[in-house]
């Protein structure tokens, strides 16, 4: 191959290695064959050729169309290697929109590949994790005031928490040998097998599963700067437990569980915006609780459901309504736990009308502002609820 274009699919492989994707050099040589024997002729066949060779895995897809788009972004690059390929080549067609998920890992990546190429002395490596210190000072730090880096820093910190591993047992037995319970029907069918000469007291007992988590997130212009980074831990959650429901709501509720599956966290949470219509909007508490009852609790708040409610309480509607809608979550619900930025100030005061109304129908109330707050609340979704987390405690010192 003539031409630096081996070479460019080089430093374009170690840029998709240090993004993440599982390249080796043998890829490189199978890449750098396949546009040769390819002989292509547009920027999109030249984009599938590598897709192909590169990309293993869906949710390595993202990451590598933002790294193409910045690698090749160089005016008539992708042209000029055509024109040397293929002396028919069309002219160059308009650049493609690129996707939000996965252009920071792209970047950062490309960013590195191309200090590597400009600096040919000798460098000296750095360790790039956290003094603890600084962790220590990054686990204390409110969400809202951290920079990008120690965003990013957080939410790897999330992905590697220890979620809980909490059980509840199900109405429906499962076979057991030292079960507590005689199971007869697998016994009669065992006798019929041996002809009835030997009787073998078969045992059941009560399943055990996971609960399921609910989560009703508020995504108003007061909760969008938390709501972020909380949706990073609720994709770790849905990510390690099977029963993990997700629900966003502003001016309406809707329903974001499936694009939280998606394995990578900036596609799930690209997925999420485009879902939403209403991030950073207003606020309908009451409203939205309603649809929820309406047409979801039934579905969802099912084997001893634990639901998770992330917002601020501070509701523009009537209270009267708020009430009655939290009194029919609290009763379809395990567990009701509500989780709000606001105690993260000394002085907070449950005086506002929407948060006296939401109080008395929610079994804890705990602050969810920095990591520390976010590490407390997962061990307490196994274990009962202590008196630092009793509502009404704030309902007394607010009267």
């Amino acid at each position: 191959m003539s031409g630096r274009l081996a070479e460019n699919i080089t430093f374009f492989a170690r840029a998709l290695r240090e993004a993440g994707l599982p390249i080796g050099p043998g890829a490189v040589l199978d890449a750098v064959e396949a546009v040769e024997a390819a002989r292509i002729g547009t920027k999109q066949d030249f984009y599938w050729t590598l897709h192909a060779v590169f990309v293993k895995k869906h949710e390595h897809s993202v990451v590598f169309e933002q790294a193409f788009g910045l690698f090749w972004k160089r005016r008539a690059l992708i042209e000029k290697i055509i024109a040397s390929l293929s002396p028919h080549s069309p002219g160059a067609p308009p650049e493609d929109k690129k996707p939000d998920a996965g252009a920071l890992r792209a970047a950062q990546a490309l960013l590195k590949q191309n200090k590597s190429e400009e600096i040919k002395e000798e460098q000296i490596e750095f360790n790039a994790r956290l003094t603890v210190s600084e962790r220590e000072i990054l686990q204390g730090k409110d969400f809202a005031q951290m920079t990008a880096d120690e965003v990013r820093e957080a939410r790897r910190l999330i992905e590697t928490m220890q979620m809980p591993d909490d059980w509840v047992r199900t109405r429906r037995f499962r076979a057991d040998a030292r079960g507590s319970r005689i199971d007869a029907r697998r016994t009669l069918r065992a006798a019929l097998r041996s002809g009835g000469h030997v009787v073998h007291l078969e045992r059941r007992e009560r399943g055990e599963v996971h609960p399921p988590i609910v989560a009703i997130c508020d995504i108003s212009g007061s909760m969008a700067e938390y709501t972020r980074t909380f949706l990073h831990f609720l994709h770790a959650l849905t990510d390690k437990r099977r029963h993990v429901e997700t629900f966003l709501f502003g001016t309406r509720l809707t329903n974001v569980t499936r694009a939280l599956r998606r394995r990578d966290p900036d596609e799930a949470l690209a997925r999420c915006s485009e879902e939403v219509k209403d991030w950073a909007g207003g606020t309908r508490i009451s409203t939205s609780l309603h649809r929820f009852n309406v047409d979801w609790s039934r579905r969802v708040l099912t084997q001893g459901a634990i639901v998770l409610l992330f917002t601020d309480g501070l509701e523009r509607d009537g209270t009267a309504e708020l009430g009655r809608e939290m009194d029919r979550l609290h009763r379809s619900c395990r567990k009701l736990v509500w989780l709000n930025p606001l105690l993260r100030w000394d002085g907070f005061a449950a005086k506002a009308e929407g948060i006296r109304a939401m109080l008395p129908h929610v079994d804890e109330f705990r602050p969810i502002h920095n990591l520390n707050a976010m590490k407390t609340l997962v061990e307490a979704l196994a274990a009962k609820p202590s008196l630092a987390t009793d509502p009404r405690a704030w309902l007394r010192k607010a009267s």
